[in-house]
């Protein structure tokens, strides 16, 4: 479903990433972790299609990304992508629902079904009672729930979190991670989960550390 092959990236002549290798399969769900800087939102936004590589190939179903144009990417993003971003991108102007409906009203969902698919998955990340909400009245917390409302209401083949529990309380954190893996799994898709936090990279299947520009198998720590 993924696959990425000899991937590289450099900001001026600084490389942050270089070779860089990866296959991901139906259910299969992976942790990035690294230190600050090392590349792991710049790998999310290549992997997105919201910057191009450098060199190397990054396949999404046997299609090159690079070789689209801007149009033909922001297709296969509304399609085939959810992506929870570390900055919530919620629009102020409209209702908590109508923020979770928007991948749907891209791709011409029935208002309907939009509707009910999108208080689904409000009623999931415990935010059902929010739906007619303007998001200023909701919490940072409650913001990041919204933002992966609206990363899963459209069925992504492919799952994309940048820090997703970054702003959340300990237990609606487990909440969060317990849906994000149980999304993937159970649809057959494939997600990558870039995060600081040991705990989160433990609802994946395994663990990557990207460092020197490449990935690497990380070992969880021993629990305490």
């Amino acid at each position: 479903m993924l696959r990425i092959s000899g991937l590289g990236r450099d900001f001026g002549d600084r490389p942050i990433l270089r070779d860089l290798a990866l296959e991901l399969g139906a259910g299969e769900y992976v942790a990035v972790v690294g230190e600050s800087g090392a590349g792991k939102s710049t790998l999310l936004n290549l992997v997105a299609g919201l910057d191009l590589p450098q060199r190397g190939r990054i396949e999404i179903y046997g299609t090159d990304i690079a070789a689209l144009d801007e149009d033909a990417r922001t297709r296969l993003r509304r399609s085939r992508v959810g992506f929870v971003f570390q900055a919530f991108h919620i629009l102020p102007h409209l209702s908590v629902a109508q923020n979770v409906e928007l991948p749907l009203v891209l791709a011409g969902v029935a208002q309907a079904e939009r509707r009910g698919r999108a208080r689904e998955l409000l009623a999931q990340v415990g935010l059902a009672s929010r739906a007619e909400s303007p998001p200023r009245e909701l919490s940072g917390g409650e913001l990041q729930r919204v933002a992966l409302a609206r990363a899963l209401v459209h069925r992504p083949a492919l799952v994309l979190a940048d820090e997703p529990t970054g702003n959340l309380d300990p237990d609606t954190a487990d909440t969060v991670l317990a849906l994000l893996a149980d999304t993937i799994r159970a649809a057959g898709a494939c997600g990558i989960l870039v995060t600081h936090s040991m705990h989160a990279a433990a609802s994946t299947d395994r663990v990557l550390r990207l460092q020197h520009g490449a990935l690497h198998a990380a070992a969880l720590p021993p629990a305490r």
